[in-house]
């Protein structure tokens, strides 16, 4: 028998280590080519649906541009028809505001002197005033004007 020396027990255990060494990054390396795999595949599968759901979006930016141009539209029309409504109004209010004034102070003048002149008649009963909910004499009524006239 041979009698085994130092150095060639280290190169054998060198080369049990090397063994080792190498059957872990194979199994390593099988392992990564296999994630890499996965990952390749993911990636294909999530291209082949963001692509449609990319084309869906255009078609929702481009229908949303299209209904923000209506909007628009509209928008200016109601501004322009508010504007013209402000220049009616006003051109009516210059036409007809001071006229009917005197139509209105006219009015009231002829109410005032026609019940004035009932006033004077004496089979004409005395003229109540309802003041929220309560009625005021007449009379009452008249000391009071008689007050307001003394300031």
């Amino acid at each position: 028998m041979h009698k085994v020396s130092g150095g060639e027990v280290a190169g054998i255990l060198v080369a049990v280590f090397w063994a080792i060494l190498v059957s872990f990054l194979a199994v390593a390396l099988a392992r990564l080519a296999q994630t890499l795999k996965a990952t390749t595949k993911l990636v294909a599968d999530v291209t082949d649906q963001a692509v449609p759901l990319l084309a869906d979006a255009s078609a929702a930016v481009r229908s949303a541009q299209t209904q923000i141009d209506r909007v628009d539209a509209i928008a200016s029309d109601v501004q322009e028809v508010t504007a013209n409504a402000s220049a009616l109004s006003t051109t009516v209010a210059s036409t007809f505001g001071g006229p009917l004034v005197k139509v209105a102070a006219f009015g009231y003048g002829v109410r005032q002197a026609l019940s004035g002149r009932k006033d004077d008649m004496p089979d004409r009963a005395p003229r109540r005033t309802v003041i929220v909910g309560r009625t005021v004499p007449a009379s009452r009524r008249a000391k009071r004007n008689l007050r307001g006239k003394k300031d």
